[in-house]
């Protein structure tokens, strides 16, 4: 079956999240909206705007096209730099 657009971004999202080790609340001052704004965006209970999607793309350094097509494309354009450590992984900190 195929994804819904806001499903891609969803499941982006919290791919992203995952490999920098951020969590809603990292992304929600990196965003400068609440916690639960994310919470209700990633639970499919609000959508993410274009204007959210264009600041989650800015924030992650990848183009708003690549987080629009889903969580492989996505992760695979995120820079080396921002993704966690292996070590940081096992901890489950963030860089």
């Amino acid at each position: 079956m195929k994804m819904t657009l806001g499903e891609r971004v969803r499941a982006a999202t919290a791919a992203l999240m995952h490999l920098t080790g951020e969590n809603q609340a990292d992304l929600a001052t990196a965003l400068g909206i609440s916690q639960t704004q994310i919470s209700r965006r990633q639970s499919g209970h609000a959508a993410w705007s274009l204007t959210d999607c264009e600041a989650l793309a800015t924030h992650y350094g990848i183009d708003a096209l690549d987080l629009l097509a889903g969580p492989t494309r996505a992760c695979d354009t995120l820079a080396p730099h921002r993704r966690r450590t292996p070590a940081a992984a096992a901890q489950g900190t963030p860089r």
